[in-house]
């Protein structure tokens, strides 16, 4: 063998290993580029949950509305059985998130004292949400509402002015 087609086979091998290496990192790094930069095609958190029929409400008692909601956690979906408190007047209509503002324990109606209440730290609310006794730094957080038809449907925690839409 000559030197001229050592040299020959050498620089063959070297674009072979070059070409596979060039490969192997383009499969590797594809996925991860479209990854990192593909916008999120799930449903967002923000999605509206149907809550039951607005005729079954009774007027001026808060009603517990259970019900499911679907989550998006990155890519996985999840369905949910959630909570809330709702409470329909003449005024309209008034959906409190079901965790007290205070350390996030579950509260409940209290009918005997006719306010809501946290057993975790006897924190009370009015009927309105209101705080009544502490510890609770601040009322209850309320739900976006929209009404369709007779349907009630709840969003996420409120982010403008609380009217109900229809």
């Amino acid at each position: 063998m000559d030197g001229d087609s050592q040299t020959n086979r050498r620089n063959f091998h070297e674009r072979m290993i070059f070409g596979a290496a060039s490969l192997m990192t383009a499969a590797l790094a594809l996925p991860a580029v479209a990854y990192l930069f593909s916008p999120f095609r799930g449903e967002p958190n923000g999605t509206w949950a149907d809550a039951g029929d607005l005729r079954e409400l009774p007027l001026n008692e808060p009603t517990e509305l259970v019900f499911h909601k679907k989550r998006a956690d990155g890519w996985k979906t999840t369905v949910e059985k959630t909570t809330a408190w709702a409470v329909k007047s003449e005024d309209g209509l008034t959906v409190f998130a079901p965790q007290c503002t205070h350390l996030g324990c579950g509260y409940h109606w209290d009918k005997k004292n006719e306010n809501f209440l946290c057993p975790c730290h006897a924190s009370t609310f009015s009927i309105e949400g209101a705080v009544l006794t502490g510890p609770a730094p601040r009322p209850l957080d309320r739900l976006d509402t929209r009404v369709e038809g007779a349907r009630l449907w709840l969003g996420n925690k409120e982010s403008g002015s609380g009217e109900t839409q229809t």
